[in-house]
């Protein structure tokens, strides 16, 4: 049914029925009329339609009517729209409530269909009811103000108690997964470990590149073994970053053989790429303090992340560089770049870039997909390590590619030393 084009009126009624009524009664005026259920909805209809009257039900869920009134006498463009309280609240000051919350008068329900319209044109000519005297109205005044901050207050603990709650919540699904996580991966270390005993017996048939024959098949299943190996640890670890109980060793080392280690880790991870690694500056790096096994699982996810984006013929840089009492490692690649409007949510737990209806299980293939959690753990290994992470890229463009660079800042370590 389309609008009449004559003045807008908002209806604020979590009633149906009553919503109901007096759209038709209004719109049979040649009235254009909006519908509210809630003091929430209304404010943000209000800011929309600008209407030009505004009938407000006191008691609805949410902002109540009086709340409401109040918050749309303090919004510039809204503050001398008439509202007028069309409610079933009819005891004694009921009335002047409503006017010292700001309504401009007051409509008792249920509404006189007959003389509706009449008061309808009369506030929206002009018509302003007064409380009475000042004394009256000094009275009102103060019993609002002490309603609102009762209100207040309920609503506070309310949201105290549900804060609580959430925490406990959330601890217990920290602690599941943490426990989940434990008990999944012992069988799965026994698989891989009897896997790759029977994969050193000379009699088993077959070649790990043959499908189809034995060995391969212990191959994959040895595979799949790491792979679930990753995926439980990315829980665990997001899971204990999430309750801040991830916990990093202070060991001195140094990054080059890392960095190393982890591009000789995914070179011989899944499917082989046709990506060429330049490592610059590496080998001059100082000593840093940390947890050797977590940097390399967050160098890991950055640089698998780079391979993830960049097609078959592309290249990756890893630098590293001091820049005063920080160690900088740049991870460029030549891939398909980062929306920039995306650049700061990538890190966000479960973000993934790529379409989740052509989820692909790899870390390596070109846009394979995972589960939106590398990223995550790498900025919480890092920030747990007191460094930083970010990622620069000019956006992203499957023809030109622009590529995206990733940085990430250690602080330097007290003492000199060469490392281990």
């Amino acid at each position: 049914m389309n609008q009449p084009e004559g003045p807008r009126i908002l209806y604020v009624e979590d009633d149906p029925a009553s919503r109901a009524l007096v759209q038709r009664v209004l719109q049979a005026e040649g009235y254009g009329v909006d519908l509210a259920e809630d003091g929430v909805a209304a404010l943000e209809i209000a800011r929309r339609v600008q209407p030009d009257l505004i009938l407000m039900d006191i008691n609805i869920g949410g902002l109540d009517g009086y709340e409401a009134t109040t918050r749309l006498r303090s919004i510039e463009d809204l503050e001398r729209v008439p509202i007028v309280a069309v409610t079933a609240a009819t005891l004694d000051g009921d009335r002047e409530r409503a006017l010292i919350a700001g309504c401009d008068g007051y409509i008792a329900k249920p509404i006189d269909v007959d003389r509706f319209p009449d008061q309808v044109r009369a506030y929206m000519g002009g018509l302003r009811e007064e409380i009475g005297s000042p004394e009256v109205e000094a009275e009102h005044l103060k019993a609002y103000s002490q309603r609102l901050v009762g209100r207040l207050e309920e609503k506070v603990r309310a949201l105290e108690d549900a804060h609580a709650e959430l925490q406990r919540i959330d601890k217990m699904k920290s602690d599941f997964i943490v426990l989940a996580s434990h008990e999944l991966r012992t069988p799965l270390t026994s698989i891989y470990g009897y896997v790759q005993m029977l994969l050193q017996h000379t009699e088993i048939p077959g070649d790990p590149a043959e499908h189809g024959s034995p060995r391969q098949m212990l191959q994959a299943i040895a595979d799949a073994s790491q792979r679930l190996h990753r995926v439980f640890d990315e829980i665990r670890n997001v899971s204990l970053i999430d309750a801040d109980r991830l916990e990093v060793a202070q060991d001195r080392l140094k990054l080059e053989p890392l960095v190393h280690a982890v591009v000789e880790d995914l070179r011989g991870f899944g499917r082989s790429r046709d990506i060429e690694f330049e490592f610059r500056g590496l080998a001059d790096l100082p000593v840093v303090r940390g947890d050797a096994p977590r940097l390399h699982e967050a160098l890991w996810n950055v640089i698998s992340n780079a391979m993830k984006y960049t097609p078959d013929g592309g290249q990756i840089r890893i630098t590293g560089r001091q820049i005063e009492d920080t160690v900088h490692i740049t991870v460029q690649d030549d891939g398909v770049g980062i929306p920039l409007e995306e650049q700061e949510r990538i890190f966000d737990r479960f973000y993934v870039l790529e379409d989740t209806g052509f989820h692909r299980s790899s870390k390596t293939d070109f846009k394979g997909g995972g589960l939106g959690l590398g990223l995550t753990v790498t900025k919480g290994i890092i920030e747990a390590h007191g460094g930083k992470v970010w990622v620069e890229s000019e956006g992203y463009d499957e023809e030109k590619l622009p590529g995206s660079t990733f940085h990430i800042l250690f602080p330097l370590s007290d003492d000199p030393g060469t490392g281990s």
